[in-house]
């Protein structure tokens, strides 16, 4: 079985790149074997995503974070597909809360099936990830409990949003940072931890990784006002017409001193305006300081990743950090 593509990365050692697709490709068998029922219509709901494809990024960091150990140890790839059951799992229930139609280019689980099916299936990866879980360590256990409490609460704080005494771009932020870097900070440490990295090399590896799980969702944010459809492949102003109060627009709100385009954001923006709000939007100094907060989240994980091991993996995490400002625009 072919394994998924890689993140693109600028610059990729060959022998590492050959590592890390060979790693993906065993993920992807027992990723998909993992969720195998009995009941076929199980399976088939099970896979639903994962037949929908996706580029493995959870995975990819796992990975990559056990060169820094030895990337052969059997918990490598079981680790690398916890993450991407846990993942799949919470693009399940997203897809109802946000009653999505369509995911990955395929109608959502929730569309295809119903509600319940969609958070039934989701509920069934989080076991089948548990279970795989459980032959790993209580280490990794406890990780992952704590992570999955992050993921919960950032998505309860999403949902109520902020108090009415909290900076709603602080809030923001720490959402993100549950509900996005925690996950992939814990990619990170479980590939280091899962192949006996030094503590100290798993410590910075999962706070770098976390640092590019919040500028990767940044720079979503930003390319959802900037980028043209042609480049992006999504339709541009997703956000604005569905009122979600991402960072440009958390920061228009606050300092714009275009009344017009403050109007606009105050809620969901009509179909006939969107464009307008987008041409004001790009304009506003609030996407320089979207761009600018995006940076200093790479910059923090870039910090932290200079002080590892000057290995291949390194090089590739550094080029991930360049690649995730580079698509911003």
């Amino acid at each position: 079985m072919a394994a998924p593509p890689v993140v693109d990365l600028p610059v990729v050692d060959e022998r590492l790149a050959s590592d890390v697709s060979s790693g993906l490709t065993a993920v992807e068998k027992m990723l998909r074997s993992s969720v195998e029922s009995d009941d076929a219509f199980v399976t088939e709901a099970s896979r639903h995503l994962i037949d929908a494809g996706g580029k493995r990024f959870r995975a990819t960091l796992v990975l990559l974070a056990s060169q820094f150990g030895n990337p052969d140890a059997p918990g490598i790839v079981p680790g690398a597909v916890v993450m991407e059951l846990t993942h799949l799992a919470t693009l399940y229930h997203d897809d109802v809360m946000d009653e999505a139609r369509v995911r990955r280019g395929s109608a959502s689980a929730n569309a295809r099936w119903s509600n319940t099916i969609a958070i039934l299936t989701g509920d069934y990866l989080f076991a089948q990830a548990a279970e795989i879980l459980a032959d790993l360590g209580p280490d990794a256990v406890r990780i992952q409990a704590q992570t999955f409490s992050r993921l919960c609460r950032g998505q309860i704080r999403e949902t109520i949003g902020p108090a009415d005494d909290a900076d709603p771009i602080d809030h923001y932020i720490d959402v993100l940072a549950d509900k996005t870097g925690s996950l992939i900070a814990t990619s990170g440490r479980f590939g280091a931890l899962l192949s006996g990295a030094q503590p100290q090399v798993t410590d910075r590896i999962s706070d770098a990784c976390e640092a590019i799980g919040v500028a990767w969702q940044l720079g979503d944010d930003i390319i959802d006002v900037a980028a043209p459809t042609a480049d992006s492949g999504k339709t541009p102003g997703t956000d604005l017409r569905e009122g979600i109060r991402t960072l440009p627009i958390l920061y228009a709100l606050q300092d714009s001193s275009d009344e017009r385009l403050r109007s606009l954001l105050s809620g969901p923006v009509a179909e006939h305006d969107v464009e307008e709000a987008l041409a004001r939007l790009r304009d506003d100094p609030a996407m320089t300081r979207a761009r600018a907060e995006l940076t200093r989240w790479i910059d923090r994980a870039k910090d932290d990743l200079a002080t590892l091991p000057a290995i291949p993996a390194r090089d590739a995490l550094i080029g991930l950090c360049d690649y995730v400002v580079e698509r911003s625009g």
